[in-house]
């Protein structure tokens, strides 16, 4: 489908195999909007990924149907749009993104893409459209979070949001630690939450997942959807199997990019109980981001979130010893979580607004 309106041009976006193909020009221009555009939001290059690295995220999956455009106004590619259908059977949910460089605001290109993203998930049959967006501070008029944790400005892309019929239902905290100088301060926290977790042990390996692991592994990551603080928003239940781990995994090992698993298993039992993701690029010397953590909820109560964040930060270490920083992203409202962060070291760094929309 291609939308032109007044020197708007809405052009799916080609995947190639390679990115270095004749064909491949452009998804190069998207990964490079996308990135100027994450950092004239945010005022860093920490959200920023090469081209081949973002490639095998984008290739066809049976778990997830994608659409994307690149925006191209009077000639100028000036952004992206990009809507996910989760495949489960039944599913009702979208999840979108419109981002567009600061020069191209004004012209109703947002409004012309978000009627293309509602237009094409009606056609899909999904009833709820969700996004996330980053607000960053600033002084003013505020939409505070239905939680009653957390607020954000009511900024461009809040206006945006609201004038579209969504509904702000959560805030995520972006935080950041220090990596520089935290050895000492995590052997002290994990000292600790290694005498509060009898009867566990840590485990961690890196792509791919040990065939013992695979099962239990691939279980826990079905759970993030569902045991993790979710507010108003409504996510349908993901089926995790081997076959579907694999392919997640094979997504970071096409990439080049390195993932180092920290879990915590139940001596007696075998059972693996928490875990933590740490992931960082071909570059060792860009920020590193801490992506899924979960406690089993029969396991909570043993410090075992502790253990594994320190478990895994101190062997970060030798992973990525020039890395300065890891990034994670937490819900206002999960307090037990964000509690553990605090305790290691992590500071807030930005705010992110997650917004709904129910079709009629």
């Amino acid at each position: 489908m291609t939308t032109l309106t007044a020197g708007l041009e809405l052009r799916p976006l080609h995947v190639p195999t390679s990115i270095d193909a004749p064909d491949a020009a452009d998804f190069r221009d998207m990964v490079r909007l996308r990135n100027l555009i994450y950092a004239e939001i945010s005022g860093h290059d920490d959200g920023s990924m090469p081209a081949d690295e973002l490639l095998p995220m984008y290739q066809p999956k049976p778990d997830m149907k994608r659409y994307a455009w690149i925006v191209v106004f009077h000639g100028e590619v000036v952004g992206r749009v990009g809507l996910e259908f989760p495949q489960e059977e039944g599913a009702r949910t979208g999840f979108w993104h419109i981002d567009l460089r600061r020069s191209a605001w004004g012209h109703g290109i947002g409004r012309t893409a978000f009627a293309l993203i509602e237009s094409v998930a009606r056609d899909e049959g999904r009833t709820v459209l969700q996004s996330w967006a980053e607000h960053p501070a600033a002084e003013g008029p505020q939409v505070a979070a239905p939680t009653g944790f957390g607020a954000i400005p009511e900024d461009h892309a809040a206006r945006f949001f609201l004038a579209s019929g969504n509904t702000l239902e959560q805030i995520v905290r972006v935080s950041a630690l220090d990596l520089e100088g935290s050895r000492p301060h995590l052997e002290n926290l994990l000292a600790a939450a290694e005498a509060a977790a009898t009867g566990y042990r840590v485990v961690q390996w890196t792509l791919p997942t040990p065939d013992e692991f695979v099962d239990a592994f691939a279980w826990m990551k079905s759970r993030m959807v569902t045991d993790a603080p979710s507010a108003g928003l409504e996510f349908d239940e993901e089926v995790w199997d081997a076959a579907r781990l694999r392919r997640y995994e094979r997504d970071y090992l096409d990439a080049g990019r390195h993932l180092l698993v920290t879990a915590a298993q139940h001596v007696d039992t075998g059972e693996l109980a928490a875990f933590n993701e740490l992931v960082i690029g071909k570059d060792r010397a860009a920020a590193t981001h801490q992506e899924d953590t979960l406690v089993v909820a029969s396991h909570r109560g043993h410090r075992l979130g502790m253990l594994v964040k320190c478990a895994g930060l101190l062997a970060w270490h030798e992973v990525a010893p020039s890395s300065p920083r890891v990034i994670t992203y937490n819900a206002e409202e999960n307090r037990p979580m964000l509690s553990i962060n605090e305790e290691i070291g992590f500071r807030a760094i930005s705010y992110e607004g997650v917004w709904k929309k129910v079709l009629d």
